[in-house]
């Protein structure tokens, strides 16, 4: 490689960049796809950004800033645009609708479905569309439709479509979504539940949708009548500890109020990981078992050492009643590993440490190192079955139910 690449070169790095082992989604990495990012010439679509930040495989640039919520809109990391465009599975000749307008991966899957394929592009914010026009036409892509509207309810006059792909965090599955799929069609998206957000690959099939994989991502949330706040609360008794929860949030959060001053209960579990090895499935299996299950951040400029999370700004934690526990990491000596732990507090902390222990090797033990959950979104208007075995999540929209495989 040159001192000074050429926007050429810089793309062949990109690519080789992904085609590491190791790289997240990079299974996903299909000849199709890889032809697409070495020949789309990025830079041309984020302007405001320099050839080394446009070409960086693992980081997104941001677009637009809202002065009262920060960033808005952003261009999404080359890794997750790729993982997301295999997750789709995209063939040419195919149509596709991308929910949150950029240009940029428009420019991609329209790359990939070929002339013989149509691309619609919409986004609710008039500027963002504007500029995805702009950026499209100055680049030779005058054949993606862009349209701006509120993508919760998808493009029907442009319906069906074989593939949707989502750009932004969804809290929960628009009916539109689901109705505007060919049988058979497949819907990817940033889906966030309890607080985790993973790129869930569906497949559709008689209006119920059925994962195919999901792999972990991190999205600038869903704007719009599908818009989802998550409920915050400060712990009681402290100024720096704030509780997020996406779902299930306490119906009487004064049952914490002083919490963290009673006696804390630790209790190691014997689970240990390497430091780099991938923790998304306790994550999502503490998600979808724990009851109570939320995300802890700790405000450093407030903080006055009640709580001792390796991670101030998440950390794994949960409620129960007047119980509340967080999961901790210590350092195995002479290991490049880490041993998880919990910490309680609370009246029974005893108890409530040793259930979410409990659950930390029921994954060590039947879940490390496998597939995830299968996951099913089934209209709000169908009944689910709450006394099987999976867990169930009810959304606005949606039951969405986590089947993990038995050991």
């Amino acid at each position: 490689m040159t001192a000074n690449p050429n926007p050429e070169q810089w793309r062949d790095r990109m690519v080789e960049a992904l085609r590491r082992p190791g790289v997240v989604g990079g299974e996903f990495l299909f000849p199709r796809i890889e032809q697409a990012l070495r020949e789309v010439p990025r830079h041309l679509f984020i302007p405001e950004a320099d050839l080394e930040q446009a070409y960086d495989p693992f980081s997104p640039v941001m677009t637009k800033r809202d002065e009262e919520q920060g960033f808005v809109s952003s261009v999404s990391a080359p890794q997750i645009q790729a993982m997301m465009l295999g997750q789709a599975e995209l063939r040419p000749g195919q149509r596709v609708l991308e929910v949150g307008s950029g240009g940029y991966n428009a420019a991609l899957i329209a790359e990939v479905v070929g002339p013989d394929g149509e691309v619609t592009t919409v986004d609710i914010d008039p500027d963002i569309t504007a500029r995805a026009r702009r950026l499209l036409d100055a680049n030779g892509h005058e054949r993606v439709r862009v349209v701006t509207a509120d993508a919760a309810h998808g493009v029907e006059e442009d319906a069906p479509y074989d593939a949707i792909i989502v750009t932004a965090g969804a809290w929960d599955i628009p009916p539109a979504w689901v109705e505007q799929l060919v049988e058979g069609g497949r819907l990817v998206v940033p889906f966030r539940v309890h607080g985790l957000t993973r790129s869930i690959g569906f497949v559709e099939h008689d209006g119920v949708l059925r994962s195919t994989s999901s792999l972990i991502c991190g999205f600038l949330p869903m704007q719009g009548a599908d818009s989802h706040a998550e409920t915050l609360f400060r712990l009681g008794g402290t100024e720096e500890v704030v509780l997020r929860f996406e779902e299930g949030a306490p119906e009487d959060p004064h049952l914490l109020d002083d919490v963290v001053r009673t006696p804390r209960v630790d209790r190691w579990t014997g689970v240990t990981v390497a430091l780099r090895e991938p923790i998304d499935t306790l994550q999502s299996y503490l998600a979808t078992t724990l009851p109570g299950f939320c995300v802890m951040t700790v405000d450093p400029a407030l903080d006055t050492g009640s709580v001792t999370p390796n991670n101030p700004r998440f950390s794994m934690a949960a409620v129960e009643g007047g119980d509340f526990a967080y999961l901790v990491t210590r350092r195995v000596p002479g290991a490049a590993s880490v041993e998880y732990g919990v910490h309680a507090f609370g009246p029974t902390a005893m108890e409530f440490a040793e259930r979410v222990g409990l659950l930390v090797r029921e994954w060590d033990r039947d879940q490390r190192g496998g597939p995830g959950p299968e996951i099913r979104v089934y209209p709000i208007s169908v009944p689910v079955d709450r006394s099987s075995e999976d867990r169930v999540v009810t959304k606005r929209h949606t039951h969405v139910t986590f089947s993990w495989p038995t050991s």
